[in-house]
């Protein structure tokens, strides 16, 4: 299915395990980071329903925890985008695995980056996001829409990064994950100053 040299870019630079679960002490989840087959790709994100008890109102991946039955990530990110958006499990195509990443609530997270069609029809589940949109990658690799701001959780002082695009503020794990994927596919060298692969 791959069409845009970007798309190749990103494939050749990411592991394909289809791995199950790795142990892990922390709670897991995992995320679809679907990218359209578009020459210049676009990548689907969601602001989360006001009413979620986690990150309600934040700018997310479709997404969520593992259930217990979960083989691995990909079930998990699959699962949650066909009752998340309604992207049905056999439209995602499986580009790579970013490494996981922690989130400041203690979720080890496994983003899932794969290739769907730029003409694919979503049904939002409203419970879960109050919308859906797209951007391009490529607005995630312009060094002038990122910074870091030095937060504090639980004692910890960290480097977090945002983005702010078109009125939205991305921040934290998601910001995280689109800034590898410009670095990826733009060698955009964003640096995000700490190692978000260990818990903070």
């Amino acid at each position: 299915m791959l069409q845009s040299p970007v798309l190749e870019k990103v494939c050749a630079a990411l592991p394909l395990s289809g791995a199950n679960w790795s142990a892990a002490q922390a709670p897991q989840a995992a995320v679809l980071v679907a990218l359209t087959d578009d020459e210049s790709p676009q990548v689907l994100l969601g602001e989360r329903s006001s009413t979620l008890k986690t990150h309600p109102g934040e700018i997310a991946f479709p997404g969520g925890k593992r259930d217990p039955e979960d083989a691995g990530p990909w079930v998990t990110a699959r699962r949650e985008a066909h009752e998340e958006v309604g992207l049905q499990p056999a439209d995602s195509h499986a580009l790579g695995e970013l490494a996981p990443l922690f989130t400041r609530t203690g979720f080890e997270v496994h983003p899932c980056v794969a290739q769907i069609s730029g003409r694919s029809e979503f049904v939002v589940e409203e419970r879960e996001f109050a919308r859906i949109f797209m951007r391009p990658l490529s607005a995630f690799a312009d060094a002038r829409a990122f910074r870091l701001e030095t937060m504090e959780h639980r004692g910890r002082v960290r480097q977090v990064p945002f983005y702010d695009i078109d009125g939205d503020t991305i921040w934290g794990v998601t910001a995280a994950v689109l800034a590898q994927l410009a670095n990826l596919a733009y060698d955009a060298a964003l640096d995000l100053q700490r190692d978000w692969n260990q818990s903070p």
